[in-house]
């Protein structure tokens, strides 16, 4: 039974050795291709796919054959994953659990304002270069066309992603009738060309973090149940060690390798008063 773990270890790190060849080769389509949303993801795919296969290969090599050091890597490495894993969970958790949307009274759709949005996200989506890439590929998706044909009917029956609602329309409190209203700057920062809209808006913005904090939700809570997953794994993974140093030492399973016991601190007392007993008596 003690070999056990040592199959079970082989073969999940050769299933996850097949897995992580799919997952590099979807990085090198993404960086063929010219679409700017899917080059985003290119280079952490190529590295967590890279780094699956050279943990799955040690892994297996180390349960197979018995090669302790192998494991040891193995091991060593699926402790940093799990807590490097864990923490993105929580720094997950932390950043995406503000805002939600304001629902807009006669709509069905909500809007989202950028400051009820954390600090770490606002600057992500503030900064020019990085927004850049995103509105290319908001561009490139044309999300915002099919709206083109809505009548004022439609706005007050249909939903909205979080993206249409801050990038293919004006705020609805917008009132472009009344020029002296103090009114929310997006409203001026509205263009009625295709190509520009209100992709420059921080309800735009918002709409992204909207979805981006939906997205992120969900991953969280499949990296909650890679983390217990991996818990279970690094375990029988610490089984399988062992039996391999045990392997190398040439000391089969169940040997007696104590050399020397050392007496508790009463035996002395206790000789010492049994031999003076029977000399009493």
């Amino acid at each position: 039974m003690y070999r056990l773990s040592n199959s079970v270890i082989g073969f999940l790190n050769l299933f996850t050795l097949l897995a992580s060849i799919p997952i590099i080769g979807a990085g090198l389509w993404m960086a063929r291709s010219s679409t700017s949303c899917e080059s985003f993801l290119q280079t952490p795919l190529m590295v967590i796919g890279f780094i699956i296969l050279v943990v799955s290969l040690a892994g297996f090599i180390g349960a197979c054959f018995n090669v302790s050091w192998a494991l040891w890597f193995y091991l060593f490495v699926m402790l940093l994953l799990t807590t490097t894993l864990l923490a993105f969970t929580i720094f997950g958790f932390v950043v995406t659990s503000q805002s939600g949307g304001v629902q807009v009274p006669g709509r069905v759709y909500k809007e989202y304002k950028l400051q009820d949005y954390s600090p770490w996200l606002r600057k992500r989506v503030q900064d020019p270069h990085y927004w850049r890439t995103i509105k290319t590929c908001i561009l490139g998706s044309k999300i915002c066309t099919k709206l083109a044909l809505w009548t004022p009917l439609d706005y007050l029956e249909k939903d909205l992603t979080p993206v249409q609602s801050g990038c293919c329309k004006p705020p609805t409190s917008c009132n472009y009738g009344v020029t002296m209203l103090a009114q929310d700057a997006d409203c001026y920062r509205w263009n009625n060309m295709a190509n520009l809209l209100c992709y420059e808006c921080d309800s735009c913005k918002a709409g992204v973090l909207e979805d981006v904090k939906r997205d992120w939700h969900k991953l969280s809570v499949l990296n909650v149940v890679m983390v217990v997953f991996l818990i279970c794994i690094y375990s029988i993974g610490c089984c399988a060690y062992k039996n391999s140093k045990r392997y190398e030492t040439d000391y089969p399973y169940g040997e007696n390798r104590m050399k020397r016991v050392e007496p508790r601190w009463d035996f002395y007392w206790r000789r010492w008063w049994r031999d003076r007993r029977d000399f009493l008596y």
